[in-house]
């Protein structure tokens, strides 16, 4: 137990998504009835279809197909920044019915995340980090004990726990808010834990809908930062890390 490292799975999607996602574009343009939908997109290459509705911004239709996730390895830190995208479903880890009580049975401490810039400092610097979180330990075990042990002493001596805690998390998105999702949260100006989850999160989705993603990431990719004078100044570099000319 202790430092923990980001961990993050797709679970579940939306069989064929770009099939679903060309059926629904296709009812709104054509007078066939949906069994005539259903075999034209069984029988026909979709590719430039779904090309076009992405670039025409026909979004929609990418609301029909969701992405499950199962991610680990992330602090109470970052879980405060997902859960503002509100179109999205969470099931997190309780902490007031999952206990941190580590220490008391020897088991060392509570999973926590080390943040990058304290890894940057070094060695000396983790060690000092993680003696802070031992201590924190002593203190929630301590409460624990005072409050009578078991779930009903965990929802109080919480408490003291720091953003540093893990957590794990179950997260849905559908198509159309994850592109949002990577817009926002790919960009170089978001913060360091939540941009590479969600760096990672869009390599798992290209694998399996790679037609409605192929130009997902921060904005910068297909116009000018939104961010104005707060601009990381690498747009750049940015379009060609992510394969853009």
């Amino acid at each position: 137990m202790g430092k923990v490292s980001l961990k993050v799975r797709l679970l579940e999607h939306t069989p064929n998504p770009e099939k679903v996602v060309a059926m629904a574009a296709r009812l709104c343009y054509s007078p066939s009835n949906i069994d005539g939908l259903v075999e034209d997109v069984s029988e026909t290459d979709q590719r430039s279809f779904i090309k076009k509705l992405m670039e025409m911004g026909h979004y929609s239709t990418i609301e029909h197909v969701s992405f499950t996730f199962g991610i680990e390895g992330v602090s109470r830190s970052l879980l405060a920044q997902i859960t503002r995208h509100r179109i999205a479903s969470f099931s997190v880890q309780s902490q007031r019915y999952v206990g941190e009580t580590r220490s008391l049975n020897n088991q060392g401490t509570f999973d926590f995340v080390v943040p990058e810039t304290i890894l940057a400092l070094g060695p000396e610097a983790v060690t000092e980090f993680e003696e802070q979180m031992t201590q924190i330990q002593t203190w929630y075990d301590g409460w624990v004990q005072k409050l009578g042990g078991g779930r009903g002493a965990y929802e109080d001596a919480r408490f003291v726990l720091p953003n540093a805690a893990e957590t794990k998390i179950f997260v849905t998105m559908n198509a159309r808010e994850l592109r949002h999702f990577f817009n926002l949260r790919c960009c170089q100006r978001a913060q360091w834990e939540i941009r590479k989850l969600a760096e990672e999160m869009l390599s798992l989705v290209k694998e399996v809908a790679p037609l409605l993603f192929a130009d997902a990431g921060p904005e910068c990719l297909v116009g000018p930062c939104p961010e104005g004078k707060l601009s990381c100044g690498k747009r750049t570099e940015i379009r060609k890390r992510y394969g853009v000319d």
